[in-house]
């Protein structure tokens, strides 16, 4: 995930005539601004969606959250195939200097600092849209109170392999799915080191 930001308007104090005693300084208690974070949010997006899409991507969720006297726009994206850090680094500077162009013509799109992180989802992302489904063929998934593995998708809907019978369910019936971790068994796994092992007994018996 990478970040960036940039620096906004700083809270001042305002001109006053002669004080018979000092006043704290509020410089030092900075407060982050007021805004509708509704709004704001939405104004973002309309910046930042054809900058994902432009890239190829799709945007999955934007978030705004103060963060002190800082807000922090979050944006996750995605595509067939995943995303790399490489990908990610790129998004980020193009949605950064797509954020800066829109302050220089249309005004600030947030008072005061910003945060801007990029990322991709994580496997704990709820699956609502069919190409969440697409890009997790394969996986083992739990929806509608069954769990199955994802054998494939469709204009329809989605096929799963639940107990070894395929069990056909449409869009309009599918709740948000949940990727479900598994482990591999450690009779399964392979350490890469047994072949090594049984080299060394084979020499220690030769004499």
């Amino acid at each position: 995930m990478t970040q960036r930001g940039r620096a906004g308007a700083r809270p001042g104090g305002r001109p006053s005539g002669r004080r018979s005693r000092p006043e704290p300084d509020t410089r030092s208690t900075p407060v982050a601004p007021r805004i509708d974070l509704t709004a704001a949010r939405a104004r973002l997006r309309e910046v930042v969606e054809p900058v994902v899409a432009k890239a190829g991507y799709d945007l999955e969720d934007l978030s705004l959250t103060r963060a002190g006297r800082r807000f922090v726009v979050r944006v996750m994206i995605d595509a067939d195939g995943g995303i790399g850090l490489d990908d990610v680094a790129v998004v980020s500077r193009e949605i950064s200097e797509a954020l800066d162009a829109a302050d220089e013509h249309g005004g600030e799109l947030l008072a005061g600092e910003y945060q801007l992180e990029v990322g991709s989802p994580g496997v704990d992302r709820p699956l609502t849209q069919p190409r969440h489904w697409r890009r997790n063929v394969g996986r083992l998934v739990a929806v509608n109170g069954v769990t199955g593995r994802v054998l494939s998708t469709d204009d329809d809907g989605v096929t799963l392999d639940v107990d070894g019978k395929e069990h056909r369910v449409a869009w309009a019936d599918l709740g948000a799915g949940k990727v479900q971790i598994e482990f591999k068994r450690m009779d399964d796994a392979d350490f890469g080191d047994d072949d090594d092992d049984d080299e060394e007994d084979e020499g220690e018996g030769e004499e």
